[in-house]
């Protein structure tokens, strides 16, 4: 009885211990726009596509901490970053109106606005069309 009670009370304490330790924190701080759920390999995916879509790099949008060893993802000293935030923000609400995104999950072509529809892999999207070229004879 008493080795039952023990062997009780120390499950309950290393069960009760790793529910303290392993704590769900988020992988990405300051997502604003993105889910706090972001995987890795959707974070991967979503900066591949900035970097193709744009025809930049993560200084772009990024800053590197004050030691200039590595990234400080989460800040928002960058003006691109919250840039970026609003133009995902605008894409995304342009999809919901104009496009039923949800319902062309099935379809070859999903019709949709991304990044690269109006930047066509420059960080500044052009204003003006590009000039019409005459036809060789």
């Amino acid at each position: 009885m008493r080795k039952t009670w023990i062997i009780t009370a120390c499950f309950v304490a290393l069960v009760s211990m790793s529910f303290a330790v392993t704590k769900d924190e988020p992988a990405y701080k300051n997502l604003k726009v993105l889910s706090k759920k972001t995987t890795k390999t959707e974070m991967d995916s979503v900066m591949k596509h900035f970097t193709v879509s744009l025809g930049v790099k993560c200084n772009f949008c990024h800053v590197r901490t004050a030691d200039n060893k590595e990234w400080d993802f989460p800040s928002d000293a960058n003006k691109h970053k919250l840039v970026a935030r609003e133009m995902m923000k605008m894409t995304s609400k342009i999809n919901k109106k104009y496009f039923d995104v949800t319902e062309n999950k099935g379809a070859h072509t999903a019709l949709m606005v991304s990044c690269y529809t109006c930047h066509n892999g420059k960080a500044e999207p052009a204003v003006n069309p590009a000039p019409v070229q005459k036809a060789q004879p």
